[in-house]
This record gives structure tokens, C-alpha cells and sequence, in this order.
């Protein structure tokens, strides 16, 4: 990917190196997957953590606190923060994750345009190791995610060295996937299809919840799909690049990482969508450049 040199975004909040403090509390994020599900022994099984997010959404409260035990008496959880934030960086991997959301901006502001309709740019934050977010408390074990609530992306930019490394998936339009499949959740705040998805699965039963689930995140692959063949039309992408994307998206799937970590699937607890359907729908995004190509609502996914 030719990024360099390319116009950088405004829209980015450096918090490498703050200081944070306090309990979570929040709404729940949108986030790449960067492990298994399925039951262990001495443990929490899939089932009781499904039901436990279940009821997380209903009320609000961020599973981290039902998980540690950090909720107060009051059921928020939440003390006021004490931040300061660190010195922006200039290091090669800030000007890649600002390059990278300014192509997004331009993506979807001319789509949005072209539907008579104005894309409201969203802001990433950058932290290293923990950060406080509208929807929680996080750690970068929790992988780059995207909150509704503030309508910010967040990313431990650490989290390229281990999508290379754990993962597998080296390469700059592999870590652009990541910043756009996020960035495809902040469209679909835009469009009204997050808040419809939090509010319908509050009636679900886990297993509905957690099939809805997987169409959100596909589609929020296409969406990235969208954005690399708009970068494509730009000529700045490679030879391979493409095949970087559809190799992360394949290895982030909930199968492979599944069978990574523990040895054997759990269909029922996959939430994010296999690795053969999300590299499916990226590339379906990808050749189409048309976001109505999306629709993984309808049909079979």
C-alpha cells in the first residue's frame, strides 16, 4: 500500500502513555476477536459468559464488572477519570493509522455525499495497554474496537505487531482492514443499524443473539471491502495487498481462532463469523465498491 506521503487525518486522539484509574462501566464495544470460545475446566463456560453479555446489554453494565467483581453499590461501577495524555508520536506507525483513517474519510464522505447525506467523521484513539472508553474499561487484550456510545475508535497500535506474529497476517493493508472493518461499525451507527441491533437483541435468545451478531460484523467487513476498492480506484495499493486483507480476515475468524486456541469449535458461540464468510464479504465489498452489496441481513450469510 503507497500511504506514505498521502494526507493525514486530524482525527486522532494520542493516549500512549496516559495515566488511568477507576472501575468500568459502559455500553459495550465493537471489536476485532483475538480469541477462542468454548468451555474449559475450573472456569466460566461459553454458555454463562454468553448470558452474561445478554444481560449486559439489557442493562448496560460492562461484563468486565460482573466478570471481576468491580461493580459498586450504586450499579454504575464507574469513579471519574484522572488522564493525562501523552505526547503525540511521529513515528512511522501513527502516520500509517492517520493516512489510513484520512483514505477512510474520504471514502465514506463521498458516499454519504452521493446519498445526500453527510458522514460525520469519527475520532481514534490511540492507547497502550488500557483505556477508558463511553462503553468501559478496556486493555489491549481486548483488541482494537469501536464504541457506539462515543463514536470513537480505539487501537493499541501494538495490536499489528501481534496480528503479524500470533496472528499470522503481516502487512500495511492487513492492518488497514482492522481500522476499516472498525470504521465500517462507525457507519453503521451512522445508518441507525447499531442501535437497532442493541435494542432487537435484548428480545433474543443467546443463540439469535449471537447469529445477529455475526451478520453486524460481516457486514461491517463488507463495509471495509467498500473502502479498499475506493483505495484500489486511487492506485496506491500493491501487488498482494488484497490477499494481505483476505488473510487477516481469514485468520480472525471465529473457527480459526477457535481451533487455535483450544483445539475444536463452538458454532453456537461464534459471533464474528467464520474465516471462509469474513473473507467472503470483505472481497464482496471489495468487488462491488457499492455498500448496498452489504445486505447480510437478507438471506443466508
Amino acid at each position: 500500500m503507497e500511504w506514505k506521503g498521502r494526507r493525514q487525518s486530524d482525527n486522532v486522539e494520542d493516549q500512549r502513555g496516559a495515566s488511568m484509574g477507576g472501575s468500568p462501566m459502559g455500553r459495550g464495544g465493537f471489536r476485532i476477536p483475538v480469541g477462542g470460545g468454548g468451555r474449559r475446566g475450573g472456569g466460566l463456560g461459553i454458555g454463562g459468559i454468553i448470558v452474561i453479555l445478554i444481560i449486559c446489554w439489557i442493562t448496560g453494565i460492562n461484563p468486565l464488572s460482573l466478570l471481576s467483581g468491580e461493580l459498586g453499590m450504586d450499579g454504575s461501577g464507574f469513579e471519574q477519570q484522572q488522564t493525562t495524555r501523552g505526547t503525540p508520536a511521529n513515528d512511522d506507525t501513527t502516520a500509517f493509522v492517520r493516512t489510513v483513517l484520512a483514505e477512510t474519510e474520504d471514502t465514506w464522505n463521498g458516499i454519504f455525499q452521493a446519498n445526500g447525506q453527510q458522514y460525520q467523521e469519527p475520532v481514534l484513539v490511540l492507547f497502550s495497554g488500557q483505556v477508558n472508553s463511553a462503553c468501559g474499561f478496556a486493555s489491549s487484550a481486548t483488541g482494537p474496537f469501536y464504541c457506539p456510545g462515543d463514536h470513537k475508535l480505539y487501537l493499541d497500535t501494538n495490536f499489528f505487531k501481534e496480528l503479524e506474529q500470533r496472528f499470522d497476517a503481516a502487512g500495511d493493508f492487513a492492518e488497514a482492514y482492522v481500522i476499516a472493518h472498525e470504521v465500517g461499525h462507525h457507519v453503521q451507527n451512522l445508518l441507525g443499524i447499531l442501535p437497532k441491533f442493541n435494542q432487537a437483541r435484548q428480545r433474543m435468545s443467546e443463540a439469535d443473539a449471537n447469529r445477529m451478531s455475526v451478520r453486524v460484523e460481516l457486514q461491517a467487513d463488507c463495509f471495509a471491502g467498500v473502502w479498499g476498492k475506493f483505495t484500489q480506484q486511487k492506485g496506491i495499493l500493491s501487488t498482494g495487498d488484497l490477499e494481505e486483507a483476505l488473510n487477516a480476515a481469514q485468520q480472525i475468524g471465529d473457527d480459526t481462532l477457535q481451533k487455535r486456541s483450544q483445539g475444536y469449535v463452538v458454532p453456537e458461540s461464534f459471533n464474528h463469523g467464520t474465516s471462509a464468510q469474513r473473507a467472503r464479504w470483505f472481497k464482496r465489498g471489495f468487488d462491488t465498491g457499492d455498500m448496498k452489496a452489504c445486505d447480510t441481513f437478507s438471506g443466508n450469510v
